[in-house]
């Protein structure tokens, strides 16, 4: 199902040559970063929100991360309000 998810958002993954040995982790930081939220719906869709926020938790925490202060503010007010 993941694998579907890449083949329909070329985008997202734009510097990526293997898509096929991206992790759950670089999938979602990807969708986080360059996503819309129709990209984010369907990927908490497809792994579900309790998975989707695990990963966000563990991107965020991070020494050293890749997510936007905008970002990481928005999706921990969504999932504040919708996964507790």
């Amino acid at each position: 199902m993941v694998k579907n998810f890449l083949a329909d958002k070329p985008y997202l993954f734009w510097s990526v040559k293997d898509k096929d040995k991206l992790s759950l982790e670089a999938i979602l930081e990807a969708v986080f970063n360059y996503g819309d939220w129709q990209d984010f719906l369907k990927a908490e869709r497809i792994l579900g929100r309790k998975k989707v926020k695990q990963i966000f938790n563990k991107l965020k925490n991070r020494r050293r991360t890749n997510l936007r202060a905008k970002t990481v503010n928005f999706f921990e007010l969504y999932f504040s309000k919708y996964a507790r």
